[in-house]
């Protein structure tokens, strides 16, 4: 969906977007300002760790729990029930689920589990974007929202083709909303790779890439056994090598597709007033180039 003029964008009944970038940047952040503003929040994390991978999540919780025999007749008895408290800010139970591939006894997966366990997200995913056209009109008519905001995962990119204009996922997105990246600096992305070292966090491969990225990981660090990767090793290295791979596409993306703002002027928007103004900033900045 784009537009001739910022006037044709803000002459919209009802607008939908769809924000995408990397993590950090503030996609979660700029669709928070909007809900607080009458716009419908669409978390796509939320919705893969809720609707379409709940069930392995808290199946995963529940097989923990049988390990311990006071807690296993518990639940064969249906005494007790195990959930997931996943929110909007809180995805740590889909993390949790997705792990890290190495050693078992540093809290690795074995790598054949790992990348089960990646499909399963890939597949879910696919899924929760093509939600979006569906609740674009439940927030209508449910709710009364004109306004929807599609908050995307960093991983977005790995699950379509940017370069392939008859990629379903992407012609699902440029019909339904208005697509936009969010665009952070070489500082942002330095940043974010710091603080991943210090705190690695599970993520999502695309799997030629995972094949690629565990062979030159080995072969980099000495290692002939999966169970001998350090799971924390391995999720550093691997974050900052596929941050990298992803910039391209993300841009790709916008400029096939749709819009970039930068994270810088996203940190300064307050309200459905300033989105608009980034909106008409983003979109003349497209027309002359």
């Amino acid at each position: 969906m784009l537009f001739d003029s910022p006037d044709d964008f803000e002459s919209l009944d009802r607008k939908a977007v769809t924000l995408f970038g990397m993590s950090g940047v503030g996609k979660t952040h700029l669709a928070d300002r909007l809900r607080k503003d009458r716009w419908f929040h669409f978390s796509v994390d939320y919705r893969i760790g809720t609707r379409h991978m709940g069930e392995f999540i808290v199946d995963n919780f529940k097989r923990e729990a049988m390990k311990n025999p006071f807690l296993a007749q518990l639940l064969r008895s249906d005494s007790i029930y195990i959930s997931s408290n996943i929110t909007f800010a809180n995805l740590d139970p889909l993390s949790t689920y997705l792990g890290r591939p190495g050693d078992p006894d540093k809290g690795g997966l074995q790598f054949e589990e790992y990348k089960r366990r990646q499909e399963q997200h890939r597949v879910a995913e696919i899924y929760a974007l093509n939600d979006i056209p569906y609740f674009i009109g439940r927030a209508k008519e449910l709710y009364g929202y004109d306004n929807f905001v599609a908050d995307t995962g960093g991983s977005l990119i790995e699950v379509l083709d940017p370069f392939d204009a008859g990629d379903p996922l992407v012609t699902m997105l440029a019909d339904n909303t208005v697509i936009v990246q969010i665009k952070g600096s070489e500082e942002d992305a330095q940043n974010l790779v710091d603080r991943f070292k210090k705190s690695p966090k599970p993520m999502y491969y695309r799997p030629d890439l995972l094949e690629q990225k565990w062979a030159e990981f080995k072969q980099a660090h000495g290692v002939d056994h999966d169970d001998d990767v350090d799971p924390d090793a391995f999720g550093a290295w691997g974050f900052e090598a596929i941050l990298r791979d992803r910039e391209p596409r993300y841009q790709a993306l916008a400029d096939n597709y749709g819009y970039t703002v930068s994270s810088a002027d996203v940190a300064t928007v307050r309200d459905h007033d300033d989105f608009l103004g980034l909106m008409r900033k983003a979109i003349r900045e497209r027309a002359t180039r």
